[in-house]
This record gives C-alpha cells, structure tokens and sequence, in this order.
C-alpha cells in the first residue's frame, strides 16, 4: 500500500481524528436526541457531515496551541 510523505501528518492527522470524533459524537448525539425508534442511518449522516465541516478546519486552527500546551503541562 502507498504511503504518503511524513510532511502530510500534519493534516492526516487531524483529518482521521475529526472523521474519528465526529462520528462518535454525532452518532450518540443523534441517539440521545432521537432514541433508537426515531434513528435513521440518513439522518445521522447528515448530523455526522455538519459536525465533521466544522470539526476538521477547528483542528487544523488549534492543534498548534493543543501541542504547545501540551508541552507545557507534560514534564519531557
């Protein structure tokens, strides 16, 4: 299998975990709102694709700080 440059992590990274995440979130969301009766697949895929829009351009702008405080607080 191909493998892309290490200079991409910076975006496969936040990539996979905003896929990863809002797909979670959005499925116990839509679940808890709605309840298994109300569920549809259609439904949660329109939740999971709104949250996912908003969810990997908010990774790409934080992750700089996420890392610089997370140096911060962990002892090297």
């Amino acid at each position: 299998m191909p493998r892309l440059p290490a200079k991409t992590a910076g975006l496969v990274m936040p990539l996979l975990l905003s896929i990863m995440m809002t797909c979670i979130v959005s499925l116990v969301s839509t679940l808890s709102t709605l309840g298994w009766s109300a569920f549809t697949f259609t439904g949660w895929l329109s939740a999971w694709g709104l949250s996912w829009v908003i969810a990997f351009p908010t990774l790409l702008l934080v992750m700089p700080m996420v890392k610089k405080l997370t140096s911060y607080l962990v002892h090297a």
